[in-house]
């Protein structure tokens, strides 16, 4: 028996019992489910490092007072098509969707908006954003930076001095094509995946104090154990920016344009506050504003099948578009479970059961 093998739980099973943690952890019911339907989101979708992964981690944070429930975003400035929001630390699957509301709305109005976020909790997976304006038919583009988050080390460098900074682009076609991903070689949720015995990381994810590559978790979160929490300041080495240089500058826009110009401060040099925070700074189209949507639909189209009929580079691949493997998975991961690998099932367990919370059994 693999005693590594994936434990497969139910997609409705998993909502009901984050949902029931938060609860218990002191959100209201509206707030815990948020939480859970958008982590429960990333795991349908494949993106298991923001998912329910996260969750002791959360939890964490709450009870720390790093995030608070019950926040509502504030506008700090408001010029009709671009407006300035504080998340005030609320968590994020609260603020960042309220952030992306205004931002629909106002480009409903005005053709376009631009709107900027600082001090939110962790927003989690970036791709939920740009799908929630493809809803709307609109086509967006976010930036994100994690303030007081050093995890990535520039190109040419050992030192960390990003956060792992990710980015995305949606866009209304049918099927939608979505963009998204984080501007590290790899997202620090699939570090924290992979030293819980999931998916091993690249031979070059990592990188030590003395340039040596690595994909030993260990590097990012020293010494740990089996079950328990994983602490990045514990670890001397970084996650390296993909890409190489080009990465890297991506990485250094999203500091700089979600964190600098947010107001909410870039990943370092950190702060004595002991909390991070994630900045967005989004831009969203009415592809309606700019010329008619049905003239913009079969273009897009037309162009997006054209580079599916690409000859594929192995006998039966295939070329797929942005969120077409993720459109995949989540109705498989819907009819068959969404697998997790034992020590984060037993994380999510050990918290569960530490707040009074029933587990399936």
């Amino acid at each position: 028996m693999d005693t590594n093998a994936p434990v497969l739980i139910g997609a409705d099973t998993l909502e009901t019992l984050v949902a029931n943690i938060f609860r218990a952890n002191g959100c209201d019911d509206a707030e815990a489910g948020r939480i859970s339907h958008h982590l429960l989101g990333a795991n349908l979708a494949g993106h298991d490092s923001h998912g329910v992964v996260r969750v002791p981690r959360y939890v964490e944070w709450q009870q720390a007072g790093y995030i608070l429930a019950g926040q509502s975003a504030d506008v700090v400035t408001d010029g009709g098509a671009f407006a300035l929001l504080d998340g005030k630390f609320g968590f994020g699957q609260t603020v960042a969707p309220q952030a992306t509301a205004l931002g629909i709305e106002r480009a409903r109005k005005h053709g376009t908006a631009v709107i900027a976020l600082r001090n939110a909790g962790h927003v989690g997976r970036i791709g939920a954003y740009a799908e929630q304006a493809i809803e709307a038919g609109l086509i967006s583009i976010h930036f994100v930076n994690v303030a007081g988050s050093v995890l990535v080390a520039p190109f040419g460098g050992t030192e960390r001095r990003f956060s792992t900074a990710p980015f995305s682009v949606g866009v209304p076609t049918d099927p939608p094509v979505v963009l998204d991903f984080a501007t590290s070689r790899v997202a620090e949720g699939k570090v924290l995946v992979a030293s819980n015995g999931g998916k091993p990381l690249p031979h070059d994810a990592l990188i030590e104090p003395d340039g040596r590559l690595s994909a030993d978790p260990h590097t990012l979160y020293g010494d740990y154990p089996p079950v328990g929490p994983r602490n990045p300041a514990n670890g001397l080495g970084a996650i390296r920016a993909f890409g190489e240089h080009k990465g890297s500058g991506l990485a250094f826009m999203c500091e700089l344009l979600a964190g600098a110009f947010t107001g909410g401060g870039c990943s370092g040099p950190v702060d004595a506050r002991g909390r991070i925070a994630n900045g967005m700074l989004s831009i969203y189209i009415s592809p309606q504003h700019f010329g008619t949507d049905a003239e913009f639909r079969k273009t897009a189209e037309d162009y997006v099948a054209w580079v599916k009929s690409c000859r594929p580079d192995t006998p039966g691949g295939e070329v797929l578009a942005p969120g077409e493997p993720e459109a995949r998975l989540r109705a498989e991961r819907l009819a068959k479970g969404v697998p997790l690998q034992p020590d984060t099932w037993e994380g999510i367990v050990r918290c569960a059961r530490s707040l009074g919370v029933a587990t399936p059994n």
